[in-house]
């Protein structure tokens, strides 16, 4: 009986994982998290939490707290909340306080009532998941801003290419479970997206600077890998958004 509810939490899980993530990018804006913030705790909550908690599910390990006996869709809109509070304590000089984060988990979480108490708690069992491993210094946000600022001293093109457009595709990825496998290498994965933007934004008589092989010095990747992901980025950008 006991692996029969593990199961059920696990297959309940996968449909949910799109929706929390969509939460948490919404929730960021409404707390006006800067993007640090949101990057890194989409990293600490899709990339870490969500894969961690599936292995957890998996192999019926024994998950004591009342938050992880089930599935449900607000109880991993709360561990979203956990992530981006736990991401603004590390770049914040004035962290987002449980007050803040509570108010809005009342206004937007519908199903259950949680209390400062349970947001206390969710944060101690989000950090047990992640075996209190919380360093953010493999963020593809990160990677991406500096590329983005190199090549704007590079390459006078480099003006024309969208920030907030690299921004928007990063959000798309993360909304699509399928496309979690380019989160695991984060630094190919950012300057995939600085190119696909380039290529987006930038009007295609401007295309003189060659970005492959500038991408290709500045991280060491090969051209056709570059390209190869660049592809994938676009392809799953500009599907159909379901």
């Amino acid at each position: 009986m006991a692996v029969s509810r593990q199961t059920d939490s696990f297959n309940e899980m996968k449909p949910l994982r799109k929706k929390s993530v969509e939460f948490l990018i919404r929730s960021s804006h409404q707390l006006r998290a800067s993007p640090i913030v949101k990057y890194s705790a989409l990293s600490l909550f899709a990339d870490r939490f969500l894969p961690s908690l599936t292995t957890l599910i998996k192999t019926r390990n024994k998950i004591r707290s009342w938050l992880l006996r089930s599935m449900e869709e607000s109880n991993l809109q709360l561990f979203s909340l956990i992530s981006i509070w736990i991401s603004s304590k590390i770049h914040d000089s004035r962290a987002l306080s449980v007050k803040c984060l509570k108010s809005l988990g009342d206004e937007f979480i519908k199903d259950q009532h949680f209390t400062i108490r349970d947001f206390v708690e969710a944060e101690v069992v989000f950090l047990q998941v992640l075996n209190f491993e919380i360093g953010i210094s493999n963020v593809a946000f990160i990677f991406l801003e500096e590329f983005f600022i190199q090549f704007k001293g590079v390459a006078k093109v480099g003006g024309l290419v969208s920030f907030e457009a690299c921004m928007d595709m990063m959000d798309l990825l993360y909304e699509k479970e399928e496309t979690s496998l380019l989160f695991s290498a984060p630094r190919s994965l950012a300057a995939s997206i600085l190119v696909a933007s380039y290529v987006v934004t930038v009007p295609k008589q401007q295309w003189e600077f060659p970005v492959l092989p500038w991408v290709k010095f500045v991280t060491s990747y090969k051209e056709e890998d570059i390209g190869e992901k660049v592809k994938d980025v676009l392809t799953h950008v500009f599907e159909p958004h379901s």
